[in-house]
């Protein structure tokens, strides 16, 4: 495999932008030039050699460009997947911060650094290794491989499995059968060949049928549980709600088990960037914010169980536990938190659900963007989610079009992503459009995109389509004890109907009616879907856990 390239765009000080980066030289291909045209012509050299260019750093003044930000665009235009970071000398950093950084703001770069004034800068290093591994985990291979997948096709099945580990914060990569790397595999395979093969962290081979097989080989099933052993909280759900709880309740000392169907982070871990996110400037990714909380959790002992499906909460009475079904066995809990999160809502355009994982892709499916290089791609969906599938799917795909019912994107999509949207080139927006129809011979071929004032229709040729359509509840698993809005979402505190409240009173604000049964994130009715409030009622949860706990009269 080629070394892949750091182009370093250093006119007035060479010698100093070289130097910050002389300890990447031992794994990348670190190139030094003085202009705009020399960087485009050395890009154009990595590229005819069959490598890639992962970061461009520029001081903050390119002689032969209008601004360094013309420059990183033209370089944007050759190698859309590389990172951009601007190291501005110390002598111009206060002149050229003010005018520049805004530019960040529209995804024109990065980050704006300044450049080290000696060795061992660990602030600068930081965030460069940072972009660095953010890129490293969105590239088609990467080069670190955690886990190997042996398929003669990439089928949906596959394209599943790849997903739930980049999620997982696990990098992988699919060999063919005759390939070194599925030799390897098939090696260690006792039996007749069966695909798709997996080869986990050194566990055994498993032949994998749903995506559950996968996270079971890898992190093992509830049933590992001592079920004579009752937790004290148990949290249904991964995402930014449920780490949150898990961290906050194992911090303080309570037993906690985390359940969670899919991959860590729900929704919010397969956003490829979070901007806006408090402490993280230069933004992070739903999987690394994701993967970050479970350490944390991890560390104060919580236990978490990936894969496993909840199929029934049973309520506990007096000093019976709540118990909680899976098809692995049974977890037995003094209290819970309900933080399941919500699906998105189905397209029921019946020819497109047929080629769900072939070409149709509910969520931003992280991993099926790099299937989409060089091809046109359309996202479905108006909120921040679609905003950020958009932006990831552009550094791959020819085009990416988003298609929203409204008359524009402003009203429920953040600011700083409408205005990323309207620099990139890449991306373009249809307002009071709805998708009706499409196709394919085994996999998406062309959408029926239909106007919603005229009724006027069009086919388009379309490679892929990124569902993004808003919220859904994940409630077939709650009893009828636990009230529910019209929508399906928990009700909690004053929204519990009043026949509930004791004395008058309503249950605490994260409170269900049953007691013990608590409700954080997006399942709960009147939440704001957003990861850093579903994180704060995840926190919020934990004093009320106690409080429920608590010995009477302590």
């Amino acid at each position: 495999m080629s070394t892949p390239a750091i182009v370093l765009i250093g006119p007035e000080h060479p010698d100093e932008l070289l130097g910050a980066f002389a300890r990447y030289q031992h794994e990348y291909d670190v190139r030094l030039v003085r202009s705009c045209r020399e960087a485009l012509e050395t890009t154009r050299e990595v590229l005819t050699g069959g490598a890639t260019v992962a970061l461009f750093a520029s001081e903050s003044v390119v002689p032969d460009a209008e601004s360094v930000l013309h420059a990183f665009h033209k370089l944007r235009e050759k190698v859309p997947t590389a990172r951009r970071v601007i190291a501005a000398h110390w002598d111009r950093f206060i002149i050229d911060a003010p005018p520049l950084r805004a530019g960040m703001a529209v995804g024109k770069y990065d980050a704006f650094l300044l450049m080290p004034r000696g060795i061992r800068d660990e602030e600068f290093h930081n965030a460069i290794t940072d972009l660095l591994s953010d890129w490293g985990s969105t590239v088609p291979d990467p080069e670190v491989v955690s886990v190997k997948i042996v398929s003669p096709v990439r089928d949906a099945l596959t394209l599943a499995i790849r997903d739930f580990l980049d999620r997982m914060g696990m990098p992988s990569r699919v060999y063919p059968p005759d390939s070194d790397g599925g030799r390897y595999v098939l090696n260690l395979w006792e039996g007749e060949p069966a695909y798709p093969l997996v080869c986990a962290l050194n566990r055994p081979v498993i032949r994998a049928t749903s995506v559950r097989d996968v996270a079971i080989s890898i992190y093992g099933a509830p049933t590992e549980i001592d079920l004579d052993h009752v937790v004290d909280l148990a949290v249904v759900g991964g995402g930014p709600a449920g780490l949150a709880a898990a961290v906050y309740a194992a911090s303080e000392g309570l037993s906690t088990v985390i359940l969670e169907a899919e991959a860590i982070g729900g929704q919010a871990g397969t956003s490829s960037m979070i901007r806006n996110y408090l402490g993280f400037p230069r933004g992070i990714s739903g999987m690394r914010l994701a993967q970050r909380a479970r350490n944390q959790a991890l560390r104060f002992g919580a236990r978490f169980y990936t894969g496993q499906v909840v199929d029934e909460l049973r309520p506990g009475s007096g000093e019976d536990p709540h118990v909680l079904c899976t098809d692995s066995g049974e977890v037995r809990a003094r209290s819970v938190v309900i933080a399941s999160g919500v699906a998105y809502r189905k397209l029921r355009v019946d020819p497109l659900e047929e080629l769900v994982g072939t070409g149709v892709y509910y969520g931003a499916a992280m991993t099926a963007a790099r299937e989409m290089e060089g091809q046109d791609v359309f996202v479905v969906g108006g909120g921040n989610s679609a905003g950020q599938a958009a932006m990831h799917l552009a550094r791959f795909a020819r085009s990416v079009t988003i298609l929203v019912r409204r008359p524009s994107l402003a009203e429920t999509m953040s600011s700083y992503l409408v205005n990323e949207i309207e620099y990139n080139s890449r991306v373009s927006v249809r307002t009071c459009t709805a998708v009706v129809d499409g196709g394919g011979d085994g996999r998406l071929e062309w959408l029926c995109l239909e106007d919603t004032r005229t009724g006027e229709r069009e086919r388009v040729s379309a490679y892929g389509l990124f569902l993004l359509l808003g919220a859904e509840p994940h409630c077939d698993w709650i009893p009828p004890s636990v009230a529910r809005d019209a929508r399906g979402f928990v009700l909690t505190g004053r929204d519990v109907p009043r026949e509930h409240w004791l004395d008058g009173v309503p249950p605490a604000d994260l409170a269900t009616t049953v007691p013990g049964v608590f409700c954080a994130g997006d399942v709960r009715a009147g939440s704001m879907k957003r990861v850093a409030s579903a994180s704060g009622e995840g926190a919020s949860v934990v004093p009320l856990v106690h409080a429920y706990l608590a010995p009477e009269g302590s």
